[in-house]
């Protein structure tokens, strides 16, 4: 598992897509959680579609409804990607 490395600066100017809030380095516990879920088969994302790929962090936003994976040090921040946390 490689340790996510996304940088002040990027996360200062990357905003959800949608809502244009704020995002934060999602704790690696919640990562854990939702890679264990893909692995599972039982993780969706906003299209509908199931998440296959593990991923390597999350960018959350704001209100914690929604966290934006992030693979290879890359934000995925796509809105149908976004997967929905069940805070």
């Amino acid at each position: 598992m490689g340790h996510m490395s996304i940088s002040q600066e990027l996360l200062e100017i990357l905003v959800c897509p949608e809502t244009k809030q704020p995002l934060t380095v999602a704790a690696e516990a919640l990562v854990g959680r939702l890679n264990e879920r893909i692995t599972q088969g039982n993780l969706t994302n906003r299209a509908g579609a199931t998440v296959t790929e593990a991923i390597d962090g999350g960018l959350v936003r704001e209100d914690g409804h929604y966290l934006y994976p992030v693979r290879d040090d890359i934000p995925i921040m796509l809105i149908d990607e976004a997967i929905a946390l069940n805070t």
